[in-house]
């Protein structure tokens, strides 16, 4: 059930999954310190391509292959997302939602939780 939870999604606050509305990018929104956190990483490619790993490891069973959506996750692949500021991002992998389905991905290191942030940040 853990792992489960684990490859369940990435971003799924960016949706309230009981009512499946998919279009609306924070529900839950993060503090305003952490809206302002910049990637380490930028739009390095070594680091996209990382992050497209990882997405596929952890973060596909839910938002799919391509992120564009689930019955069970949103699409990350869309302009609403392309707005979220990366601050906004890592922190709902580090801290999740567990009441919409999204598990944190703390155990990941900091490094890799930016990794995917970089490739969300390239989907649109």
């Amino acid at each position: 059930m853990k792992l489960f939870m684990m490859t369940c999604g990435i971003l799924a606050m960016t949706a309230d999954l009981q009512a499946a509305d998919h279009s609306k990018p924070l529900l839950q929104q993060p503090p305003l310190k952490e809206l302002g956190r910049t990637n380490p990483y930028g739009k390095q490619s070594v680091a996209e391509r990382a992050g497209q790993k990882l997405f596929k490891r952890e973060c596909a069973n839910c938002h799919g292959k391509q992120a564009q959506g689930t019955e069970r996750a949103p699409a990350l692949a869309s302009p609403v997302l392309s707005q979220t500021t990366p601050g906004a991002i890592f922190w709902v992998l580090r801290n999740g939602s567990l009441r919409r389905g999204m598990p944190s991905f703390s155990h990941l290191p900091e490094p890799q939780r930016w990794q995917i942030v970089t490739h969300l940040k390239t989907l649109h």
